[in-house]
């Protein structure tokens, strides 16, 4: 199917035209997705004359909105454009203002920073508080304010941005947190990019890899043990299938799956020799066999030779000693010929002989460089992670190439925090939600000796990162819901894994790596410590270097002091650019997510005993009555929302996939709190 243009990055082009727009709002063109059956009832059970038209209207809208995200799309503007395109236009007024309702409520349209032509007022007597000044946090604050709700941020932090962190010093810039675009087709971010001043570039994906050692790994091997990894995951997908048949196999995990698949592997590689040497046996055994016969043979050669030297032999004698003798010697040449051609197998069996092991060590250094890659990717060790569901989300990728931000990713949350009202150093400590409201007890974060503040409103939004989520009573960041969360929402915390991932910055005076690439890898000594500053990536403006720590290895840097980081960090860079090369850094600075409070880790995963019903569960709001999570949405009169990249089954552990969580809770708070929209005037189409 055609989207339209492709644009520099690989994401569609803003000018690709209706189809193109509904692709780059995540919509098919000529399909209402289900959150469109929900709001339009009226629209799935009209003919397809109707269907088509709100279609083409709802592609229009988008389209306006994508050429020009800078400015606040209003209803007059979109119907003089919608009445430019035909007379069939014009007697769908109310369809056309329920549609721009609809996109804007739901952030397909006026999301983001820009220009309003229509100022923003307080119009709703709607309080709401958001906990946590996150990306996923300051969307939904900044779409329920444009809705006319009161809406106050409390952050605990000093902060906007949560895990979206950007290290500034002088010259230089580093995201401490998120930092990748994962290509911008269909990417909300593509929005951003033209409002605001980010500076994307294109991550150069060739990543030359070093060993323990510091020397370069030959080209040919990476392929070829790449490969051998490539079809390890493809054989894990097997096991998968066979584990929704065997109860046993029912909570294995990604890694315990990989590790039976190499020892399958090296079963049947000693197989293999054991069959390799038995055969070689048999060949060896059949030419002692034939030079045996051949020997006797001969012996019977020099017996029939004897006896035609009896001058007593009759001629008829003769003669048939003579016929005897022809026939040993033919029956020598055969055996002759069967010995070559069995000498001429057991050359080609020995010059065959398979290898003795599957794996040699630096083939699973090497293997283990590709699994840290694919912790980093999951932000925990594969043991941790569903081999039946770890990568759920793989088919709402986005297309295009994947990118950095030159200027810092902290420049999104920082221009969403512009004109919301944030309360930094503010912790929630608890949240209190009944049928008449809520009341959220807030804690100064800088003064923990201060008195607690109560804070009375009609909705709370909980932003929380799932790490923060999971922490027990007595912790610095642990919040007591009253009354507490239900069973089917506390399990969902539970099953949900939240993984870990750390950087090492080092910034220096001057490169000393090839700035033709962005990427270089090192590979560990052994397997427990293969997430070691195994990636480092260098693709900023100045003289930057980001090492990254996966899998275990990101848990265990928790502990040791930053010098003794950094200087192993330079250690290991030393060994492979010599240590003339190499300079102390500038300036210096180390991650340890884990331990910061307010976070408590990096994303969400998959765990072995969850699934993408998980995520499901986490983005359902509560209600003071305890309702069922079937029944919640449908009959219940919930108080207490839930955001986060935790809650987006689609798009998890991405900062895409909070913003659009943020864009859905507005939406959802306004469904309860203002109203759903009125179903559309029909009875002129």
């Amino acid at each position: 199917m055609a989207h339209g243009a492709v644009g520099p990055y690989g994401e569609r082009s803003m000018d690709a035209g209706q189809e193109g727009a509904a692709f780059q709002s995540r919509l098919v063109h000529n399909e209402l997705s289900s959150e469109e059956q929900e709001a339009f009832p009226e629209i799935v059970t009209a003919n397809n004359d109707i269907k088509n038209l709100y279609l083409k209207i709802r592609n229009r809208f988008l389209q306006l909105w994508l050429d020009n995200p800078k400015q606040e799309l209003v209803y007059e503007a979109a119907k003089v454009a919608l009445c430019r395109d035909g007379t069939g236009f014009q007697a769908s007024s109310s369809l056309s203002m329920k549609t721009h309702l609809f996109l804007s409520r739901h952030g397909y349209i006026n999301f983001g920073i820009f220009k309003r032509v229509h100022p923003v007022r307080q119009i709703q007597k709607v309080k709401v508080i958001v906990i946590g000044a996150g990306i996923s946090g300051l969307a939904a604050a900044r779409q329920l304010q444009s809705f006319g709700m009161e809406v106050t941020v409390l952050e605990a932090r000093g902060r906007v941005g949560g895990r979206i962190a950007t290290f500034h010093k002088d010259k230089y810039t580093a995201d401490l947190g998120a930092m990748v675009v994962t290509g911008l087709g269909g990417n909300p971010i593509t929005v951003l990019r033209k409002q605001l001043n980010m500076e994307l570039i294109s991550i150069k994906q060739t990543c030359t890899l070093y060993e323990t050692d510091g020397k370069r790994v030959c080209r040919a091997k990476d392929i070829l043990v790449e490969k051998e990894f490539n079809q390890l995951l493809e054989s894990t997908s097997g096991i998968s299938r066979d584990a929704m048949k065997r109860e046993k196999w029912k909570n294995l995990s990604l890694g315990d799956a990989l590790e039976l698949v190499i020892k399958v592997q090296e079963k049947r590689l000693q197989r293999k020799v054991n069959e390799h040497w038995k055969t070689l046996s048999e060949l060896y055994n059949k030419k002692k066999n034939l030079i045996v016969a051949q020997k006797q043979i001969q012996e019977k050669v020099e017996e029939v030779k004897n006896n035609l030297c009896d001058r007593n032999a009759t001629t008829e004698a003769k003669n048939k000693m003579i016929e005897r003798w022809r026939q040993l010697s033919q029956e020598f040449d055969r055996k002759e010929a069967e010995k070559r051609t069995l000498e001429s197998n057991i050359r080609a069996k020995e010059e065959k002989e398979p290898s003795q092991i599957y794996l040699s060590r630096k083939d699973r250094q090497l293997l283990d460089w590709h699994f840290a890659n694919l912790e980093f990717a999951n932000a925990t060790p594969l043991e941790s992670l569903s081999l039946r569901h770890w990568n759920q989300d793989d088919a709402y990728e986005f297309t295009g190439i994947h990118l950095a931000v030159h200027n810092g990713y902290a420049l999104v949350p920082t221009s969403y925090a512009d004109s919301l009202d944030v309360r930094f150093h503010k912790a929630a400590k608890q949240i209190a939600y009944t049928d008449k409201g809520c009341k959220v007890v807030v804690q100064s974060v800088n003064d923990e000796d201060s008195s607690e503040v109560t804070m009375e409103c009609d909705a709370v939004l909980c932003t929380i990162p799932l790490g923060v989520l999971k922490e027990e009573k007595g912790s610095k960041s642990y919040i007591e819901f009253n009354p507490p969360l239900p069973e089917w929402k506390r399990s969902a915390i539970k099953r949900l894994g939240y993984g870990n991932l750390n950087k090492v910055i080092l910034c220096f005076e001057k490169s000393f790596w090839d700035d033709n690439n962005h990427l270089f890898g090192h590979i560990g000594s052994t397997t427990s410590s293969r997430g070691e500053l195994f990636l480092f990536w260098t693709m900023y403006r100045e003289p930057v270097v980001i090492a990254l720590v996966a899998g275990k290895a990101a848990n265990i840097m928790e502990n040791v002091p930053d010098r003794v980081i950094v200087a192993r960090t330079l250690q290991v860079l030393r060994g492979i650019f010599g240590a003339e090369a190499i300079a102390e850094p500038k300036y210096s600075t180390v991650t340890k997510w884990k331990s910061d409070p307010w976070s408590r880790g990096s994303y969400s995963y998959v765990a072995a005993h969850s699934s993408g019903e998980d995520y499901d569960v986490m983005a359902l709001p509560v209600d003071p009555q305890g309702s069922s999570a079937k029944d919640v949405i449908k009959k219940g009169k919930p108080r207490l929302f839930f955001a986060g990249e935790h809650t987006m089954r689609n798009y998890p552990a991405t900062v895409h996939g909070a913003l659009l969580s943020g864009a859905r809770e507005s939406a959802r708070i306004a469904d309860f709190f203002i109203g759903k929209l009125a179903p559309a005037d029909l009875s002129q189409l």
